[in-house]
């Protein structure tokens, strides 16, 4: 068993305001409760909220963008890297137009809207459906980077 060789890895965790919101929203909750129902229920029902909200922004925030062993792995989507094309680091105005208008229904997208930049990521292989990989990313640059460099190092390796 071969160790695990990782060029990048990034984990797009909610950003603290919408911890902050909910928080709110549960307090807001427990209020409008604590006057209607007994104390029981209410801490009760407080308490499910607490945990459907935890359980939603923690699973929502998993996601998980890493380059290694010759794969790219988007959420639970991955690619062997030799499949892969041009790669494009995207900015806020220039991903929300990929992302938006010019938009292909077969891309595969990984986009959290509280992260502004992404990458696109061409596919290389024609029996493929799938145009392009579209990933937001808070370091749109070095994933560009780690994915340029480990292509290329997958390349080198192939031709020996």
């Amino acid at each position: 068993m071969r160790a695990s060789t990782s060029a990048y890895s990034e984990r797009l965790h909610v950003p603290v305001r919408w911890w902050l919101t909910w928080l709110t929203f549960v307090a807001t909750f427990w209020v409008a409760m604590v006057v209607a129902l007994p104390p029981a229920w209410t801490w009760g029902f407080t308490a499910g909220l607490v945990a459907i909200v935890v359980a939603a922004l923690s699973a929502y925030g998993t996601a998980r963008i890493r380059v290694a062993d010759g794969l790219l792995e988007a959420g639970r989507a991955r690619i062997e890297l030799p499949y892969l094309g041009a790669v494009e680091v995207l900015d806020r105005a220039r991903m929300r137009d990929v992302a938006g208008p010019e938009a292909d229904a077969r891309a595969f997208l990984l986009l959290r809207p509280y992260v502004r930049g992404g990458v696109r990521v061409m596919l290389a292989d024609p029996a493929d459906p799938t145009p392009y990989w579209l990933l937001s990313s808070r370091n749109p640059q070095r994933l560009a980077s780690a994915l340029s460099s480990a292509m290329s190092t997958t390349v080198e390796v192939g031709r020996s």
